[in-house]
């Protein structure tokens, strides 16, 4: 017996295989061509469905299984009426493919390296992000229920789920990038979703260098900071890069140290081989088990971690991760969505006080000044390009007030004509604090770094 009749199931309606038209496969005059191929492709997939025996699916090789796919849907091609050509025959088959195996129209974006962000507006209205600029994709969804279908896929890959009692969800796809979804009642035009990807091969700092978004001397700074444990907090508005900067700083951990990471949705790809990962847990239905990440920072202090690596700090795990900082566990990178290094120590601040605990405004001060070293800003200008605009270390107390002090700054002189922001990294001549640190750990910084 063949793979492919192995695959079909053996209750077969009379008279044969069954069509894939399900009726009204001609194209009626004034009838949209685009609309036509997606109900093709529909029937088509459903066809499939009826005749393959998905019990044994998950026993066969996938290269296998997809190649006996499309010829399972070439043979059924062949009962339609709609004249096709060989272009439209591969690209149907192939969409096909992808609505049994993959995200479905989401593959092609998926696939392109270009593409960062992905923004579903609506079936038909799909948004991609290039090289920091948005454009309309003509990518679309036959309906509301397919881009349905797709969330769905999605959502219960992570274990997660989405429906009217709970209409959000954070989750991830298998390559690490964030998923965001929102569907009715909360949304009131149908399903939307965002994607923000990942890189496979998550970027280096040699490549954030080449693409301007730091100098070599800051970069070689950065690895000395992160050799000598000193704990970084990476500030930074929705899309600066600060997960990326974070995964390229984390890339200075010796790996003879055991990190843990604790994520909302893991995003982080730590290349070190001793890396223990965690991620929080939503509310099942009937509203409990929750795991917060302040719950995971506090188990993750019994793990016995070298370093602490959160994915972002944006609750009551503040706390935690600051008394972690202040009692041992120096070394430890955080990120937090924040206009300036001033405005971050004052986000800082306020999740301390989310948690209910009744600290004095110096009392909360003092903890963040002992525990943060460094605090870097990230933004993303107006031409769509990242940068690090400000590496601002934190001295001390005086009275009531942090201390901080600029070490390097981007210095912004306009655009040209292209568009493009022009300026460069400047240093403020200011000799950082931690500088004497650096020496007790064997390293020395460069004097021409500052002048």
């Amino acid at each position: 017996m063949s793979l492919r009749e192995r695959l079909i199931k053996e209750t077969m309606p009379p008279g044969g295989a069954p069509s894939a038209r399900g009726g009204g496969a001609a194209e009626e005059p004034g009838v949209n061509r685009q609309q036509v191929f997606q109900e093709m492709k529909s029937r088509l997939h459903r066809a499939i469905i009826n005749r393959m025996d998905l019990k044994k699916l998950g026993q066969l090789d996938p290269e296998q299984l997809h190649s006996e796919v499309a010829r399972l849907a070439e043979d059924l091609l062949h009962v339609e009426s709609t004249p096709l050509s060989t272009i439209e025959r591969e690209r149907l088959v192939e969409e096909v493919r992808h609505e049994l195996f993959g995200l479905g129209p989401l593959e092609p974006l998926l696939a392109d390296p270009t593409v960062c962000d992905i923004l579903i507006n609506s079936p038909s209205q799909i948004y991609v992000e290039r090289a920091g600029r948005l454009e309309r994709s003509d990518v679309t969804f036959k309906d509301n229920e397919h881009l349905m279908r797709v969330i769905e896929r999605i959502v219960s890959s992570v274990g997660r789920r989405i429906d009217e009692s709970s209409p959000m969800v954070d989750a991830r796809l298998k390559d690490g990038s964030r998923v965001n979804a929102i569907i009715p009642p909360l949304a009131l035009d149908g399903p939307v979703m965002s994607i923000r990807r990942f890189a496979a091969d998550p970027l280096r700092i040699d490549m954030l260098i080449e693409k301007g978004a730091l100098t070599r001397d800051i970069a070689e700074m950065f690895r000395m900071c992160v050799h000598a444990r000193l704990n970084v907090l990476i500030s930074g508005g929705t899309g600066a890069g600060k997960t990326t900067l974070l995964n390229a700083l984390s890339a200075y951990i010796p790996e003879d140290q055991r990190i843990v990471t604790i994520e909302d949705s893991a995003e982080l790809q730590l290349q070190q081989p001793h890396v223990v990962r965690l991620e929080t847990r939503p509310p099942n239905i009937e509203g409990k088990g929750e795991i917060t990440q302040r719950d995971l920072v506090r188990n993750a202090l019994r793990m016995r971690p070298d370093r602490i690596v959160i994915g972002e700090v944006r609750g009551g795990e503040a706390i935690d991760m600051l008394q972690a900082m202040n009692t041992g566990h120096d070394g430890s990178l955080t990120t937090i969505h924040a206009n300036t290094p001033r405005d971050a120590l004052a986000r800082v601040e306020t999740m301390i006080q989310m948690t209910g605990m009744r600290l004095s405004e110096k009392a909360m001060r003092s903890q963040i000044a002992s525990a943060i070293d460094l605090v870097i800003q990230v933004a993303r200008l107006s031409d769509g390009t990242r940068r690090v605009t400000s590496i601002s270390e934190i001295t001390g107390m005086e009275g009531d007030v942090i201390t901080m002090q600029e070490i390097f700054l981007f210095e912004r002189r306009g655009v040209d004509k292209e568009g493009k922001v022009v300026g460069q990294f400047k240093a403020t001549g200011v000799r950082p604090r931690f500088a004497e640190r650096l020496k007790q750990y064997g390293m020395q910084l460069p004097r021409v770094f500052f002048e």
